[in-house]
């Protein structure tokens, strides 16, 4: 996820739109740093509490995402793709979510 959110920032960055994308870049980096920052947890509170922030920068992300596609910004099929594997992504961290909640 991170990798293709900064080739879609370096191929269509518009300088009206530097906001979006320094976003998008950040909390995609986010997304997969505080998994991995959870994992270091292993089996306690901060690993869940790390995964929720993980879950909550992957739905901003894909927030950003749709954003940056209903704009024009990014091409569409680059931009739709991101988005499927994103919204993978928040399935999966929410289903970690409600494992590790015991819910």
């Amino acid at each position: 996820m991170v990798l293709g959110t900064l080739e879609v920032a370096r191929s269509s960055w518009k300088p009206y739109a530097a906001a979006l994308f320094s976003q998008l870049q950040r909390v995609s980096l986010s997304v997969q740093l505080n998994i991995a920052e959870g994992y270091a947890y292993a089996n306690s509170p901060s690993f869940t509490r790390h995964l929720a922030i993980a879950y909550g920068s992957a739905v901003e992300t894909g927030e950003l995402l749709e954003m940056a596609l209903d704009a024009q910004l990014v091409a569409a099929a680059v931009g739709n793709q991101l988005l499927t594997r994103n919204r993978r992504s928040q399935r999966l961290l929410l289903g970690l979510l409600k494992w590790r909640r015991g819910s």
